[in-house]
């Protein structure tokens, strides 16, 4: 297991990012207030790194790091669902839902976004309730809320 942190922009509500992987790909991504972990970093999380260095400087709007998330069948849909989101774009979870499959989904839509093991590359914080308002997330709302500005988002709060 292989893991780094990066700095966040200093305007961002936490100070690091968290990357941990394994030979094929991200298994990891979380915002922390401080470093836990020796760094031992890999070409992997380098070429993470180096992608999401280019999304918070607006030179990329799109991710082709591997990544390698642990999850249910279920969850992997939804991951790899909302990994069709488009940057500067939301989806209520009932669209994601019925994107699925079925509108009945939206519970363990909900749950499967909460478990996301790899924020913003998968990016969970596109997703908000159907009435247009912030609602869920892991990271924290301001932290979805700083995301979705940054993506120029305009957010119903």
């Amino acid at each position: 297991m292989y893991q780094d942190y990066l700095d966040t922009p200093k305007e961002f509500p936490k100070p690091y990012i968290s990357i941990t992987a394994n030979e094929e790909g991200i298994t990891s991504l979380y915002f922390v207030d401080e470093k836990e972990i020796a760094v031992h970093s890999s070409p992997i999380i380098n070429q993470c790194i180096k992608q999401l260095k280019e999304y918070f400087t607006g030179k990329r709007t799109t991710f082709s790091v591997p990544l390698a998330p642990e999850g249910t069948e279920f969850q992997d849909r939804v991951w790899q669902t909302l990994q069709t989101i488009p940057f500067g774009e939301i989806w209520s979870y009932k669209k994601l839902a019925l994107t699925l499959g079925s509108v009945n989904y939206c519970r363990a839509v909900g749950m499967a976004n909460s478990r996301n093991p790899i924020s913003l590359i998968i990016p969970c914080h596109r997703v908000i309730g159907h009435n247009g308002k912030l609602v869920g997330y892991t990271g924290g709302l301001d932290i979805k809320r700083w995301l979705l500005r940054y993506e120029k988002v305009d957010i119903d709060e």
